[in-house]
């Protein structure tokens, strides 16, 4: 690939990564706290709330702290939700530079709130940072951007099985064209109620193998939450719902045999011996609640193994009744049990298409300690309230 003069210079100039992470770290936590001076009032915000869906309702503050070479992080503010300017040629228009995480703020039965494993969400963050060739913000300031804004937006987190979404982000907001790293960046944390994923429980789904796309490759961005993946990921998801499914599931880019994720969500297998399998990681998002969930597994006594598994398997371990659950998870579901699995290749059901024990066992012991009802054998909750 050639580069014209201008970008040639631009990445002489870039900054070593280390130089961009020793002047993040440099920086206070402290954040100016300014409430917002037209919050939503009770009764609108009791209206919201009582049927929120899935990122559609905000609540009224955001966190922001800014990035430039001169000052390192700097300007550590949670502040009224509102729009923030970018000028047309800022880099992440162009460029993509951008990287986003998701977790949730639940409240206790005794009105506290708990943030489930924001330590692993801050250091997947620096990571995907470090990929994107983006200045790391500190992951003690990460916590603290989303504690200050669950206290602030307390009010809007919902009740029973209801949480607070977190959305913490980073753009590049450099104003220069040319393909180099950028040397500004904007980070902001925004929240969202939101209600139960599944109306009436989790049902199973149906998922689509993907055939003509791939998700990721070795030495790509597939371990990196970057919003480029997503993106990559919808004309398959598109093809899932135009063949009836509810997802899409990867295979991998070189072989196209072995299972790698689902368009969101990572994925579990369940053997009649009742161990328990998941693709390894690599190409694929090293996600929270599939790390939570080999935890759990093996406190349980389950034999967990990381490990390749293809479409092959699947389905004659299906059609033999060797495998005898699949399920997928991530933080927004949390899990999700896999019925019916669809290809051109032909259909096949897992468990006679019906949610599986273990899959909602482990969900519930997962929820429980989310919301406080049950012991947090491994710190994984971190107590804002």
């Amino acid at each position: 690939m050639s580069y014209s003069n201008s970008a040639q210079q631009a990445l002489k100039e870039m900054p070593a990564p280390e130089t961009a992470a020793a002047g993040s770290k440099a920086m206070s936590v402290k954040f100016d706290i300014q409430p917002t001076a037209t919050p939503t009032s009770e009764k609108d915000r009791a209206a919201k709330l009582v049927d929120p869906g899935f990122g559609r309702v905000f609540t009224d503050h955001m966190s922001i702290v800014r990035y430039n070479q001169a000052k390192g992080w700097h300007g550590a503010r949670v502040e009224s939700r509102a729009n923030f300017p970018l000028d047309p040629a800022a880099a992440v228009l162009h460029y993509a530079q951008e990287i986003f995480e998701g977790l949730k703020a639940y409240k206790r039965d005794d009105g506290g709130v708990n943030l489930f494993r924001p330590d692993a969400n801050a250091k997947r963050f620096h990571n995907s940072a470090d990929r994107m060739a983006m200045a790391p913000i500190p992951e003690a300031v990460f916590i603290e951007a989303v504690d200050q804004l669950v206290r602030i937006d307390r009010a809007w987190i919902p009740g029973g099985e209801g949480s607070l979404y977190l959305r913490p982000f980073m753009v590049a907001s450099e104003i220069f064209l040319g393909v180099k790293p950028s040397a500004e960046y904007i980070f902001a944390v925004i929240a969202s109620p939101v209600g139960s994923y599944f109306k009436g429980g989790p049902a199973p789904v149906s998922i689509w193998v993907s055939e003509n796309y791939t998700r990721a490759a070795i030495g790509g961005t597939g371990a990196v939450k970057c919003g480029g993946n997503y993106a990559a990921s919808l004309r398959a998801q598109a093809e899932a719902i135009d063949h009836g499914c509810d997802q899409v599931v990867f295979l991998d880019a070189v072989e196209r045999r072995y299972i790698e994720e689902l368009g969101g969500m990572n994925v579990f297998f369940v053997f009649d011996d009742g161990s328990l399998s998941t693709p390894p990681l690599g190409t694929i998002l090293p996600g929270i609640t599939r790390d939570s969930i080999i935890a759990l597994a093996k406190d349980s006594g389950m034999r967990v193994r990381e490990e390749p598994y293809t479409i092959e398997q699947w389905r004659s371990d299906a059609a033999s009744g060797k495998l005898k659950e699949a399920f997928a998870c991530g933080t927004a579901a949390v899990i999700s049990p896999i019925g019916k699995v669809c290809s051109a290749s032909g259909d096949f059901l897992i468990s006679g298409g019906a949610a599986g024990a273990v899959a909602m066992g482990m969900r519930k012991k997962l929820v429980d300690i989310q919301y406080g009802r049950a012991p947090d054998p491994h710190n994984w909750i971190k107590k804002v309230f």
